[in-house]
């Protein structure tokens, strides 16, 4: 072996070797928009930094009872007004307050089925007023502002008895498996689950961007992996894929 082909090699040793030193594992608390980002993306951030992550996926609110319960993590995806709760209550570092992505929400049927019309308000509502049943989650930023919308658009009272809200994020599975007719959820989850197909966002004059934001606990033993995990997700790798599951980013 030649000196410059012992040196190369030395050196490639060496980067190896000095990455798996700071090697960590990062535990995650992330919606399910950001866990079908990671789905694709994450193996490639381990390769990249050889870090490894561990992640926990449950609706923000849940995650947050379980940051503010104590339970140690490292990152976290939720609502950006909840993320600014946990910066001042000290389990956030305030500085790790980072914009991750953003999604409309879109309405969806099984896989096969017609698409009904909601090219409008009033289209929308004759379609739910016709539907034999719906879904939307009980908690979660989509259903809260759901249920906020149907009340203004004055058909919650007359869909209620046929409104299914899960409390977990279940409603494209619930859809898929042809328990229920029409779901309402972000499009990100629609794009990601088998068995349903997308029949549209909701109309532009109703419609909501739901935004994802990530934090490194202020508790973190890896903050740096972390951070690292941030700007891996706010860069060009995971920008590709969250384009094609729905979404865009929100910084």
């Amino acid at each position: 072996m030649s000196r410059i082909v012992w040196a190369v090699a030395m050196l490639g040793l060496t980067a190896l070797l000095g990455r798996a030193a700071n090697a960590a594992e990062i535990k995650v608390f992330t919606t399910r928009a950001v866990a079908t980002v990671l789905d694709k993306v994450g193996p490639e951030f381990e390769r990249a930094t050889g870090h490894r992550l561990r992640i926990t996926t449950d609706i923000a609110i849940r995650l947050v009872q379980r940051v503010q319960a104590g339970e140690p993590f490292d990152f976290l995806v939720a609502a950006p007004g909840q993320i600014d709760a946990l910066i001042k209550s000290g389990k956030i570092i305030p500085n790790t307050h980072t914009g991750l992505v953003r999604s409309g929400i879109g309405v969806e049927v099984r896989a096969g089925a017609s698409k009904p019309d909601i090219s409008s308000v009033d289209a929308f509502k004759r379609t739910l007023l016709n539907a034999k049943s719906i879904a939307y989650l009980k908690e979660g930023q989509s259903g809260i502002y759901i249920a906020g919308m149907l009340g203004r658009l004055g058909i919650a009272e007359a869909i209620n008895s046929k409104v299914t809200r899960p409390e977990t994020d279940i409603v494209s599975e619930l859809v898929a498996k042809g328990d229920i007719e029409l779901g309402m959820v972000v499009v990100t989850q629609i794009m990601t689950t088998q068995g349903v197909q997308l029949v549209g966002p909701l109309p532009a004059e109703i419609q909501s961007y739901i935004t994802f934001d990530a934090g490194v606990s202020a508790a973190s033993r890896e903050p740096e992996a972390a951070k690292d995990l941030i700007r891996f997700l706010s860069g060009p790798a995971a920008l590709a894929i969250i384009k094609a599951q729905g979404m865009e980013a929100a910084h």
